[in-house]
C-alpha cells in the first residue's frame, strides 16, 4: 500500500484515479483548490498544484505524487500555466523529500507519422492551444533527473465508457486500433495509470495507455 497525493482529484479523470487507488488499498490525500470532498475513502485536502509551497506541504508523508490537474480556466496563458504547475510540482517534490511523481499528461506530444499528434492534419484546431502547452510541460518534464517521473499520455480521445481491464500500454508513440482510431476510456486509463504506481514500467519517461 502506498501513501498518494492526489492533485486535481476532484476531475473527471482524478475522480476516476482516486477511485482506482481506494479500490486497490491505497492511502489517499485527494487535493483540490476548493478542499472539496471527491470519493468515498479518500482525505480531501484544499491546495493549488501551481504553489511549489502547497505541493510540499501536501507531498509531505507521501510515497507518489499524482497529478491530474486541468487547464486553468481563468484566462491565463496556457503554456505558462501548465509549466508553472509541473515546475511547482517538481520543486515541492524536492523540499518534501517525495521522489515519484506520476502526471495525466497530453496525447498531442505523441509521435505520429514522424511527427508530433498535435501537428497532425486532423488534430482539432480548438484543442491546439492546450495540446501544445501540455506538449511545454512534457518537455519541461523531460530536463527533469532527480525526480523519478512518468509522464502518462492517454489517447487521442478519452472519454467516459467501460472499465473493461483491457487495453495496451506503448511508449510515446499514439496508439491506435485497427480502424485507425486512438481512444481509452477514463476508467481504463485510471487502471493503466496505477498500474504504473505499482509496477512501473519505465522511469522518467512517457508512455500512453490506449486501446
Amino acid at each position: 500500500m502506498s501513501a498518494v497525493a492526489l492533485f486535481g482529484a476532484t476531475g473527471s479523470i482524478g475522480r476516476a484515479i482516486a477511485a482506482e487507488l481506494v479500490r486497490r488499498g491505497h492511502q489517499v490525500t485527494g487535493v483540490s483548490r476548493s478542499g472539496a470532498g471527491s470519493v468515498p475513502g479518500v482525505t480531501p485536502a484544499a491546495g493549488d498544484a501551481s504553489s511549489a509551497a502547497d505541493v510540499a506541504r501536501l507531498a509531505a508523508g507521501a510515497d507518489v505524487v499524482i497529478s491530474a490537474t486541468g487547464p486553468r480556466r481563468d484566462g491565463s496563458d496556457p503554456a505558462e500555466s501548465q509549466v508553472g504547475v509541473a515546475r511547482a510540482l517538481v520543486d515541492g517534490l524536492r523540499t518534501a523529500g517525495v521522489g515519484r511523481l506520476i502526471v495525466v499528461g497530453g496525447a498531442g506530444s505523441l509521435r505520429q507519422d514522424g511527427g508530433r499528434h498535435v501537428d497532425s492534419p486532423n488534430f482539432p484546431a480548438a484543442w491546439k492551444p492546450l495540446a501544445l502547452a501540455a506538449v511545454s510541460a512534457r518537455d519541461f518534464y523531460l530536463t527533469v533527473s532527480d525526480v523519478d517521473w512518468l509522464y502518462v499520455s492517454p489517447a487521442a480521445v478519452i472519454e467516459p465508457g467501460a472499465r473493461t481491464g483491457t487495453f495496451r500500454v506503448g511508449g510515446d508513440e499514439l496508439l491506435t486500433d485497427a480502424s485507425g482510431v486512438s481512444r481509452i476510456s477514463i476508467d481504463d486509463y485510471a487502471i493503466g495509470l496505477v498500474d504504473q504506481l505499482e509496477r512501473p514500467a519505465a522511469r522518467r519517461a512517457q508512455i500512453t495507455v490506449a486501446y
